[in-house]
């Protein structure tokens, strides 16, 4: 065999494949484009499923590619196997329609036997039992001896969807030797011994079978191969699984370094060093194609990943974060093929770190939380964690169940699952409840039955104002005839200019009359088929069913909210040129009066960054770039590259905005005619929502003029109470400020003093419940930090025991728990402690196993707290 590694094997794939007459692209995105059946590719040919099924024209009838996949249906025994992996390259060649078997099989033995000089007697091949034209070829066209040719079923050598593209595959296998074999004289490929490796399989797309399970033959059958190249690498470098790699050694030996740990030497850590080998390509990949942690689809694998990795280092007894060190090395080697990783490196190693230190803090105080519950499982001889205390772990502490489980599972323990999946449904249905309750009751209106035959033409693109017919009125879910002054319900159009409710921008509002009557479009709404709904009050006269009308939308509303609208599309673009090209669009409210915008990001921008989006989107506003509307088919709109923001509601035909050269967008709603038209751009907050998930609010038009007419009033209002000009008022904040610091140092000076004072005082009331020591005091007017101060001296002359302190201030009780890491083993919480104790007084808190807070509001209540504490020490007597 050619001395090869990784790297060199793929280029050989890739530049053989091209010299066969194969487009060679580049590996297609870890997300896949416009099809939802998937979260992650898992496959070469997934990129590629509509050439196959013949939805859209492949660029060429050739085509080959190297493609980064990710499966983690099996990520519980990444690690704890040489084989299981969550990462992956798939080599693959691929023909639409063109070569068929004889060529897929004739290239494959080429490759392998001349590029790669494997040994050919080393080569076996398997084919569906039934697929006699596979076993020909292979006999009589590449020499194949019959008996290294075997055939197997349907569930080895075939492939097939449930209807659709199927066929029979050729598998081909490298016979490692006896020596790995299982001993037996029948031992060839299909065995379960370790002797035959299957590294090439050859899927021949030829049948279209249909939903009564009839295989049709297709008029141009198709090629699907895939290669695993870190599988034929293993072979070529004669390694024994994939770890022992040349390139992949360089990231395990990368962790040695970081570890100070040597792998081989102990199985349990080299379980440990093997899952972060892994998950580190895989989460470099995933950041590197725009998935961010979350705690939902492609962004929870992501967060899984790097969690599941940053916990196996604290089992290497790594201390604080460490995986972009390994980040690097990675990149470092990979970037001979993707470029792109190294130009986003900083953004890789960002993304992972924050999140990776988010965990930590998680992590320490989860762990604590699990070791107790462990000791009292071993304590009570029982081996199933209670559903309970493991949704308490996930709701309170963060901690991931997948976590909890594979801890247990160390140990030899299970998780009642069933207990934790009916209190998250509980969670759930209160969270439910408490939205229903929210609700104004229009969403239960709009989707009558009467509205099923209804259509409306919406006409509010090109006018403000339509001569329209009424087809439908309601009162109180009913369909009536007329309605009269003073009555609510909902009117249907033929035709109207009301934009109903839609992409963020909320519905219109406006008039509906003729001669005999007035009526006020409260609210525009769509139901679930589409149709525009008018929420109307009718102001004076009868409106009737078949009523020739005049329907005129609030124009200087309708002004506002597309200003709003357009500099939606201004600020996207300029989010994406200023923190990168992973931010998108996570949701939106367009109001009249402001603007909302949710985006995807993983850390707070600096003022810097915020002052320069701002200036961007006023430079266009500025520049007063044309906004125009086209319309094109979904699959034109991605290749122009327009930004699309959730690709599942749009239809075929989509609408393009676009605004001069700056930004294109596919959109819905109403918009200026030029940038110039929103006037001004103001950001007015900024902050974060979800995890990796931030929200700017701001304002445009008008509203920037009142914004800062406000903020100029409140400036000579500060300088009146300051007695000094608006020139001179930072000048004088300053000074005040300095003088005020030095105030407050001398005041903390002296508090210190008194604390120490204090604490000698305080460790009098010691009490022993049982063993435990336990002090508990009220001092008056202490603020949390003073409080914390004086708990630390308690603290510190106290070896072992329970803290209670309590300050009342404005007739408001502060509460802190202090406990000594010795107790927490024993079960006793700080956390606990302060939630019970609060909840006497009327409030809440809780906090770390060490050290927790809370606020109460009955002090007559705190003598009856205090007494709680002792019941609470006494349980674990």
């Amino acid at each position: 065999m050619k001395k090869i590694g990784l790297h060199e094997i793929r280029r050989e794939f890739l530049d053989y494949f091209e010299e066969k007459g194969h487009l060679v692209v580049p590996s297609f995105s870890l997300i896949p484009k416009n099809d939802k059946s998937l979260l992650l590719i898992g496959a070469g040919m997934a990129p590629m499923k509509k050439y196959f099924t013949g939805e859209l024209n492949p660029p060429r009838r050739r085509m080959a590619t190297c493609q980064k996949c990710i499966r983690t249906g099996d990520i519980e025994n990444v690690g704890k196997t040489d084989r299981h992996a969550t990462f992956f390259e798939m080599l693959g060649n691929f023909s639409f329609g063109d070569y068929f078997k004889k060529e897929a099989i004739e290239w494959a033995w080429e490759f392998l036997t001349e590029r790669l000089e494997i040994e050919p007697k080393a080569l076996w091949a398997s084919v569906y039992f039934e697929d006699t034209e596979a076993a020909r070829i292979w006999n009589e066209d590449i020499g194949l001896p019959m008996e290294k040719i075997v055939p197997l079923g349907k569930e080895d050598n075939f492939w097939e969807l449930e209807i659709g593209p199927s066929g029979p595959c050729s598998e081909i296998y490298i016979d490692r030797g006896e020596a790995y074999g299982c001993g037996s004289k029948d031992c060839k490929p299909g065995c379960e011994c370790d002797r035959f490796i299957e590294v090439w399989n050859l899927v021949f797309t030829q049948f279209d079978k249909d939903e009564k399970g009839v295989y049709h033959p297709l008029a141009h059958p198709n090629i699907d191969t895939g290669m695993g190249l870190e599988r034929i690498a293993a072979v070529m470098e004669n390694a024994n699984n994939i770890f022992e790699i040349k390139e992949i050694k360089k990231i395990i030996n990368k962790i040695e370094d970081v570890s100070d740990y040597k792998y081989g030497s102990d199985k349990a850590k080299d379980v440990s060093i093997r899952v972060i080998t892994d998950h580190i390509r895989a989460m470099t990949f995933l950041v590197g194609d725009g998935v961010l942690p979350s705690n939902e689809g492609r962004g929870y694998v992501l967060r899984r990943l790097i969690r599941r990795a940053s916990r196996h280092g604290k089992l290497l007894r790594i201390d604080g974060t460490f995986l972009t060190d390994i980040v690097g090395e990675f990149i470092n080697s990979w970037m001979v093929e993707y470029k792109e990783i190294k130009l986003r490196e900083d953004h890789i190693k960002k993304i992972i770190k924050a999140e990776e230190d988010k965990f930590q803090e998680t992590i320490d105080s989860g762990m604590q939380i699990l070791e107790v519950y462990i000791k009292d499982m071993e304590i009570n001889k029982e081996t199933m964690l209670s559903g309970e205390r493991v949704f308490k772990l996930y709701d309170t502490y963060g901690f991931p169940l997948d976590l909890t489980l594979e801890i247990l599972e160390e140990k030899s323990l299970k998780a009642d699952e069933r207990e934790f999946n009916i209190q998250m449904e509980n969670q759930r249905k209160r969270a439910r409840t408490a939205r229903d309750e929210g609700d104004s009751g229009w969403g239960a209106s709009i989707d009558l039955e009467l509205f099923k035959k209804l259509n409306s033409i919406f006409k509010g693109y090109e006018t403000t104002k339509t001569k329209s017919k009424v087809i439908s009125l309601v009162s109180k879910e009913k369909g009536v005839n007329s309605m009269s002054e003073g009555e609510e319900g909902m009117l249907v159009l033929d035709e109207t200019p009301f934009y109903a409710e839609s992409g963020g921008q909320v519905g219109d509002s406006g008039l509906i009359k003729n001669d005999s009557f007035e009526v006020e479009v409260i609210d525009t709404k769509h139901n679930k088929d589409g149709l525009i709904i008018h929420m109307i009050k009718v102001m004076e006269g009868t409106i009737n069913l078949n009523d020739e009308v005049v329907a005129m939308v609030d124009i200087s509303r309708r002004d506002s909210i597309r200003r709003n609208h357009s500099a939606t599309h201004l600020l996207h673009k300029a989010l994406r040129e200023v923190l990168g090209e992973h931010v998108n669009q996570a949701g939106s409210i367009v109001l009249p009066n402001r603007l909302r915008f949710d985006y995807t990001h993983f850390e707070s921008p600096t003022v810097e960054q915020l002052n320069l989006i701002e200036q961007i989107v006023n430079r266009e506003i500025y520049n007063g770039l044309e906004v125009t509307t086209t319309e094109a088919s979904l699959e034109e709109a991605q290749k122009q590259g327009v930004v699309g923001l959730f690709e599942e509601k749009y239809g075929e035909i989509v609408r393009i905005i676009r605004m001069g050269d700056f930004s294109q967008e596919l959109c819905g709603g109403t918009h200026v005619i030029n940038t110039s038209n929103i006037g001004m751009f103001k950001i007015i907050s900024e902050g974060g929502i979800a995890s990796g998930v931030r929200r700017i609010e701001a304002i445009t038009g008008l509203s920037v003029y009142e914004y800062l007419n406000e903020k100029e009033e409140q400036i000579e209002t500060l300088s009146e109470i300051l007695k000094t000009n608006k020139i001179d008022l930072i000048d004088k904040t300053e000074n005040l400020v300095s003088e005020l610091k030095a105030q407050e140092k001398e005041v903390s000076e002296l508090k210190k003093k008194l604390s120490g004072d204090l604490s000698k005082e305080v460790l009098e009331t010691l009490v022993k419940v049982g063993d435990t020591s336990l002090v508990t005091y009220r001092v008056d007017n202490m603020d949390i930090d003073d409080l914390r101060t004086l708990g630390d001296k308690i603290k510190d002359k106290l070896d072992s025991g329970v803290i209670v302190l309590a300050s009342v201030v404005d007739e408001k009780i502060i509460f802190l728990v202090m406990v000594t890491k010795d107790l927490n083993s024993k079960g006793i919480l700080a956390g606990n402690i302060v939630k019970e104790v609060a909840k006497i007084t009327g409030g809440n808190g809780g906090g770390r196993p060490n050290i927790a807070q809370a606020g109460g509001r009955d002090v007559s209540k705190l003598e009856e707290a205090f007494s709680k504490v002792v019941d609470l020490i006494s349980d674990f007597k």
